[in-house]
């Protein structure tokens, strides 16, 4: 039953998401709101699930990614936009911006393998959406950098060690504050 829900979410996101942008001119100034729009909606129907913990978050970003990819679009042009529009729908339904943060930018990490994209370039993007994201909506900037940039590192320590090379990397030179929590990361490892 649990499968066969989250499969409805990637399924109802990404069709949502191919409709809402399917001809749009701009894709990347439409992708915020269609997929903020989209993700309110989803949790309205499901918050039985997100009370028992399900990654919600995760199935809005593969589906929204999976959209945009039907519609022919750059995943990596619209990464960013695409957080960013999880990220506020999941804290306007009432989900704490840890979670929302963590479990977006991992599913984007994620998605870049299965995508076959630039897995550095993915994951920068998704940081940069869930900062943006959080300072709409009001929240700590600087908590969801750090949050953005360690699901960012964990999810690409789980691909593999290129994966992490290639992500630290990027975040480091694409992501101000992101050498340093990198830093404490590996340094709290080592003690």
């Amino acid at each position: 039953m649990i499968f066969s829900f989250i499969s409805k979410i990637v399924d109802g996101v990404k069709g949502g998401v191919f409709a809402g942008l399917k001809g749009a001119s701009d894709i990347g100034s439409s992708i915020v709101n269609v997929v903020k729009n989209i993700t309110i909606s989803t949790l309205k129907e499901s918050t039985e699930f997100v009370k028992e913990g399900l990654d919600v978050p995760a199935s809005v970003i593969n589906g929204a990614l999976t959209g945009v990819g039907e519609i022919g679009a750059s995943v990596i042009s619209a990464v960013k936009g695409v957080v960013d529009g999880t990220v506020q729908g999941l804290i306007g339904s009432n989900i704490d911006q840890k979670t929302a943060v963590r479990g977006s930018v991992a599913q984007a990490v994620n998605s870049a393998k299965e995508l076959g994209v630039n897995v550095g370039e993915m994951a920068v993007e998704a940081v940069k959406g869930a900062i943006e994201a959080v300072e709409k909506v009001g929240g700590d900037t600087t908590e969801a950098t750090k949050t953005a940039v360690l699901a960012a590192f964990e999810a690409a320590k789980d691909i593999g060690e290129d994966a992490l090379d290639t992500v630290k990397g990027s975040l480091e030179s694409g992501i101000k504050e992101a050498k340093d929590i990198i830093d404490a990361i590996t340094e709290k490892k080592e003690n």
